[in-house]
C-alpha cells in the first residue's frame, strides 16, 4: 500500500510516499521551512501546503510531537499548548481532504525500526529513544506497543533527562561529545533498573553519528543506532495509517 507520510519536527514538516509493505521511501522527499510557530493553525497551514506539494489523494499518516489517543492531543511539553484536547485527526482530515492517522512521533519512529529495522524479530522489551532536541521514547513488549511513553522527561535530580542528555544541550553547553556520551549512559543505566530491556534502539540526531558516541557509552544491554535514521517516523507513521486503514476495509 502506498502512504504520505509526515513528521512534524522542531526542524519543520517532511513528508515522502511510502511503500507500506517493504518499508521504502518511495518519492523524494518534499519539507518546509523550520517551524518557528507550532500553533494549530500554523502546522495545519504547512501540512496543507506540504500535501498539495504531493498532490495526494490518499491516506496519510503523521508523526506527531505529543502523545495521541484516538487522534486526539494529550500533551503539550514540546508544542503549543493550544493543542491539548484538540481532535488532530479530524482537523488534517478536513484541511488536506484525506483520511489521516496521527501517531506519537518516537512510536512512529519505534514501528519502523520493529518492523523493517535493527529491532525486527527482537522479543521482550525494547526502548527506542530519538535523541534530538529533546529525547522521545518508545517501548515494545514482544513486538506490542505501549503507545505514548514519555521517558526523557522524567526528572533525575531535579533535571529531567532531555533536559541534560539531549542534543540541543549538548550544542547549548558546549560540552563533549565524550561528555555527552556519559550523560546518555547515565539515562540508559537508569532505564535498565526500570525497564530491564533486551535491547535500546537510539535514532534522532545521533543515530547518523553513532560511531563518534557510542563507543564511550558502557551499559549491559545491547545498544543499536535506529537503521532508518530520521526517516524512521516518515516509514512509521506511513505504516500505522496503512495498518488502521486496512482494518475498516
Amino acid at each position: 500500500m502506498k502512504v504520505l507520510g509526515i513528521d512534524i519536527g522542531s526542524y519543520g514538516i517532511k513528508g515522502a510516499v511510502v511503500d507500506t509493505v517493504k518499508g521504502e521511501i518511495i518519492s523524494g522527499k518534499k519539507s518546509t521551512d523550520k517551524l518557528e510557530d507550532t500553533r494549530p493553525h500554523k502546522i495545519i497551514s504547512k501540512v496543507h501546503k506540504l500535501v498539495k506539494k504531493f498532490d495526494w489523494k490518499g491516506p496519510i499518516g503523521c508523526a506527531f510531537p505529543a502523545a495521541i489517543h484516538k487522534g486526539r492531543v494529550l500533551s503539550a511539553s514540546r508544542i503549543d499548548t493550544a493543542w491539548v484536547d484538540a481532535d488532530a485527526e479530524h482537523l488534517f482530515s478536513e484541511i488536506t481532504g484525506c483520511p489521516v492517522h496521527l501517531i506519537n512521533d518516537t512510536d512512529a519512529t519505534g514501528i519502523a525500526e520493529m518492523t523493517f529495522g535493527v529491532g525486527k524479530g527482537y522479543r521482550g522489551t525494547v526502548i527506542v529513544l530519538t535523541v534530538g532536541t529533546g529525547i522521545g521514547s518508545s517501548i515494545f513488549v514482544d513486538n506490542i506497543l505501549v503507545p505514548n511513553t514519555e521517558l526523557g522527561l522524567i526528572e533525575l535530580k531535579g533535571i529531567s533527562i532531555e533536559e541534560r542528555a539531549s542534543n540541543r544541550a549538548r550544542k547549548e553547553e558546549g560540552i563533549q561529545r565524550k561528555t555527552w556520551a556519559k550523560r546518555l549512559q547515565f539515562a540508559l543505566q537508569y532505564y535498565e533498573k526500570l525497564f530491564h530491556p533486551e535491547l535500546f534502539i537510539i535514532g534522532g540526531q545521533l543515530s547518523k553519528k553513532a560511531d563518534k558516541t557510542f563507543p564511550y557509552m558502557k551499559i549491559s544491554t545491547r545498544l543499536k543506532a535506529a537503521e532508518f535514521q530520521n526517516n524512521a517516523s516518515i516509514v512509521g507513521a506511513a505504516y500505522h495509517a496503512a495498518s488502521l486503514s486496512s482494518r475498516s476495509t
